[in-house]
């Protein structure tokens, strides 16, 4: 496994993590209107985008290794 590979899943670890941890607050009721929308659009957006990360490092790194 590369150095490139392994910043990738470092990465959409946190970006997952995050997303995650932003739909998690949805469940506070203290939360208002506005927070509600941006959590839930940002959450969903970092919770994809390190998935799509983790499954482009996937790739990358089966690639890399000779058959």
């Amino acid at each position: 496994m590369t150095y490139n590979v392994i910043i990738m899943y470092l990465v959409a670890a946190v970006l997952t993590a995050a997303g995650v941890w932003m739909l998690v607050r949805l469940r506070s009721s203290r939360i208002t209107e506005r927070k509600t929308y941006a959590y839930r659009m940002v959450g969903i957006m970092l919770t994809s985008g390190g998935v799509v990360l983790a499954m482009s490092a996937t790739a990358m790194w089966r690639w890399s290794v000779a058959p």
